[in-house]
């Protein structure tokens, strides 16, 4: 008994120091991963409410419940979707949702991630705590890359990332809503890197339908700049996914010509290097044509892009390729000399004659 409890009271400190290896190697121990702290609340309901994700996720990967009742009624899953912290939410979701939560459960979720979605973080907090005045909001990481706003009002605070939570329940549980309410999801904070653009593109990449992804690349041709970039980081990722898929060479063949013909049309600077960057990720049998054909564009966000356009290493470059790296690494951007370096790494010629360059210049020094 004693050694049971001096085991939960080191994960509990564990667990409040926000130290992962430490719980971890409390649980491997045989620490209960369901251990109650002092507040008389599962350990786990701390780390959602500390928003300790790895903390979360190491709890729920050894055994902890994240559909427990706890005494005012709900469960530390639920209170994962009221933080609104994507990563949190994520690491306490656990496997097979759709299967493992009943019906009337997945809807319960369902409803309190649109509500604190649709009404607002900060309306919520007024409602629950009767506070008034404005809230209390600052931008946070709420992973390595992604960010969200937290707003504090009434002494409650909640991380706004409502809508990543409610299109990755949405998914969990197989429900697929119109994919233009999805984007508009992913472009109401405008801006790529918050949680919602994230959630979404993962999302709409999965969904591995010709319906959707039709209604998807159709927003190429949308007004807002906001809304063609994700078309682009929507292509992206399925780039890293098609490789996984039975109709992958499908749509990297289809995928390949609607980059192409994108390429050849758009005359925007910024929207075109993001174009290319993407086409580049393909194999097409245009892409060096284009390549050459922005290889001179005015803009150098455009022709920092262009090498990796002309590169294929399945493919020898022709002299005109070549020339055309052999230019660019005299470009008067530096960026565009770094890009056309790299590439030139990958056709022995052209990386000869930059050793030997670099050759020169330290000879010369």
């Amino acid at each position: 008994m004693g050694g049971e409890e001096t085991g939960s009271g080191r994960l509990v400190d564990a667990v409040r120091a926000k130290d992962a290896d430490a719980v971890r190697e409390s649980l491997a121990a045989g620490a209960d991963p369901d251990t109650v702290g002092p507040d008389g609340l599962p350990v786990l309901c701390a780390a959602v409410a500390s928003y300790d994700a790895p903390v979360a996720e190491a709890l729920v990967e050894a055994g902890a419940d994240p559909d427990r009742a706890l005494p005012d009624g709900t469960t530390p899953l639920e209170r994962a979707v009221v933080g609104g912290s994507p990563a949190v939410f994520s690491a306490v979701l656990g496997t097979e949702p759709r299967l493992r939560l009943p019906e009337d459960a997945r809807e319960r979720l369902l409803a309190l991630a649109r509500r604190w979605y649709e009404t607002g973080a900060a309306e919520e907090l007024r409602r629950l705590t009767g506070a008034r005045g404005p809230a209390e909001t600052a931008r946070v990481l709420d992973d390595d890359h992604d960010w969200v706003r937290e707003v504090t009002l009434g002494g409650r605070t909640v991380r706004a990332g409502h809508g990543s939570v409610l299109s990755s329940l949405e998914w969990a549980f197989r429900i697929l809503p119109p994919v233009d309410e999805l984007i508009a999801r992913a472009v109401r904070e405008q801006d790529a890197a918050h949680v919602d653009w994230w959630a979404v593109r993962s999302v709409l990449a999965q969904r591995r339908s010709l319906e959707t992804w039709t209604a998807v690349v159709a927003h190429r041709h949308h007004p807002s700049p906001l809304n063609r970039r994700f078309v682009l980081d929507y292509l992206r990722d399925r780039s890293f996914l098609r490789y996984h898929t039975n109709s992958a060479a499908y749509y990297d063949k289809k995928e390949g010509a609607f980059l192409a013909d994108w390429a050849a049309a758009e005359t925007d600077g910024e929207m075109l290097a993001r174009v290319l960057d993407t086409y580049a990720q393909y194999s097409h049998p245009d892409q060096r044509a284009i390549g050459l054909r922005h290889a001179g564009h005015p803009d150098p966000r455009v022709r920092r892009e262009v090498p990796w356009c002309l590169i294929d290493e399945d493919v020898a470059l022709t002299a005109e390729a070549r020339e055309a790296l052999r230019t660019l690494t005299l470009d008067p951007d530096a960026r565009v000399r770094l890009s056309a370096c790299e590439a030139c790494r990958y056709d022995e010629e052209l990386a000869a004659l930059l050793d030997d360059r670099v050759g020169e210049h330290t000879a010369g020094s």
